[in-house]
């Protein structure tokens, strides 16, 4: 029997198709109202990311295709998601496509500075280490790298 959460589980995240929602640590929770609805909790990755409205829309969907017609998606920004709440599964689906996975979060504050970020990223193919070469990827949520030895350039999982 497949259950509300397996359904939401099972959602991909739009702009990182290789993990789902529940892998990416984005799907919070998933219950059953006292009126029969299902209540999905959601925390986004950025308390701006433009992926949101796609996941929720998905979540509903996909419910609904499986016999869920009443749906209501919350977004709760407290706690707020951390790189940590990744799986170890979705943590091999991105080395599997080349996406090199985040290390751990920072603990507590994070001081401000106008300097470069510095991380110590290798490379997701040979295990180089590797070079940054833009701070912004093509998600809010990655920056670019490339790695020296074996020439590939890669996305990088930012530590939040």
């Amino acid at each position: 029997m497949t259950t509300a959460y397996d359904v939401a589980a099972s959602v991909t995240d739009p702009e990182m198709p290789m993990l789902t929602i529940a892998d990416l640590g984005v799907l919070r929770s998933v219950e059953e109202g006292p009126d029969g609805a299902v209540v999905v909790t959601l925390t986004p990755t950025y308390s701006g990311c433009p992926a949101l409205g796609v996941m929720r829309d998905d979540v509903v969907r996909r419910l609904a295709e499986e016999g869920h017609p009443d749906v209501r998606v919350r977004v709760a920004l407290d706690p707020p998601w951390s790189s940590d709440l990744i799986t170890e599964r979705g943590r091999a689906a991105l080395a599997e496509h080349g996406v090199s996975a985040p290390g751990a979060a920072p603990a507590g504050p994070v001081a401000l500075t106008l300097g470069p970020s510095r991380r110590a990223v290798r490379c997701p193919r040979c295990g180089a280490g590797a070079e940054l070469t833009s701070e912004f990827g093509p998600t809010s949520c990655t920056a670019l790298y490339r790695c020296p030895a074996c020439r590939e350039p890669f996305q990088h999982v930012k530590e939040i």
